[in-house]
């Protein structure tokens, strides 16, 4: 195996994507929780890159306990096409584990708090719940929203961003039960009793939706108690149109509607920040 191959293969296993993504979701939860970002540098900084580091383990980690999952629902998943070994996968795990705890020692305690819960349930996340149905769509949930709230605590908000951080959660646990619907064959095959084998696809999406009509109604809680103005309101209606129709499309295309739900959850932190930018 050539090293270059090799290098491609701890990359992907990272998803780096979603480690861009989620770094962007951290300073947005810094910015939308206290404005001026500049003056805790240092501690935004920190926080950006804990959370890359943390992501990646999680998705490396992921990887290594679905190793036989995504040998029949994404065979080009770096352990299945023979790039990582599942115990290099591990270990590479483990040493980002590591970098997120060592720059999360530089952030204020509340953050740190989070940190260590957060990567304590990432870990436990493929052994403990992700075949629970619906419990781990919810922590999937949780760990994406938090984000925000770590972003706000790095700068001594950690409640700055709570609407965000459950406009995000709740929809994030809808993506989550439409890539159970379109994972359904692999899972049944592992064993996994994930929510559309426990109740149905149908009734899952229907879930799916009930929780999405939540999220969109906790998106209109800044406006209303005046926190942000109509330049919010302007973008945030359209992000939840996208993702109310992303999700009504699952029932007969779930790829597509993952596509169009996570369209819709970026168009909607673009949201909060030019809220908060013009607050």
């Amino acid at each position: 195996m050539t090293l270059m191959r090799r290098l491609r293969g701890f990359l992907d296993l990272t998803r780096p994507g979603n480690v861009v993504a989620a770094g962007v979701l951290t300073f947005t939860g810094a910015y939308v929780a206290g404005g001026a970002v500049a003056v805790d540098a240092v501690a935004v900084g920190a926080a950006v890159v804990a959370t890359m580091f943390a992501t990646g383990a999680g998705n490396a980690i992921n990887d290594y306990f679905d190793r036989e999952i995504d040998r029949v629902n994404d065979p080009d998943r770096p352990i299945p096409r023979g790039a990582v070994s599942p115990r290099a996968a591990l270990a590479f795990s483990g040493a980002l584990f590591l970098g997120a705890m060592g720059c999360a020692l530089f952030l204020p305690l509340t953050a740190i708090a989070i940190a260590v819960f957060n990567l304590l349930l990432l870990v436990a996340y493929t052994k403990l719940f992700k075949g629970v149905p619906g419990l781990g769509n919810v922590v999937v949930g949780f760990l994406t929203g938090s984000t925000f709230l770590f972003g706000g605590a790095a700068v001594g908000e950690p409640l700055g961003a709570a609407t965000l951080f459950v406009l995000a959660a709740i929809a994030t646990l809808t993506r989550e039960v439409v890539k159970d619907v379109e994972d359904l064959a692999g899972d049944r095959e592992q064993g996994l009793n994930t929510l559309p084998i426990a109740v149905g696809e149908v009734a899952a999406l229907r879930i799916g939706l009930a929780a999405m009509v939540v999220a969109v109604l906790a998106s209109a809680v800044p406006y209303l108690q005046g926190t942000f103005g109509v330049a919010y309101l302007a973008l945030v209606i359209p992000a939840d149109l996208v993702m109310l129709h992303g999700t009504k499309r699952a029932f007969a295309d779930p790829s597509a509607a993952q596509r169009r739900i996570k369209a819709g959850m970026l168009l909607a932190v673009v949201a909060f920040i030019v809220g908060r930018t013009v607050a």
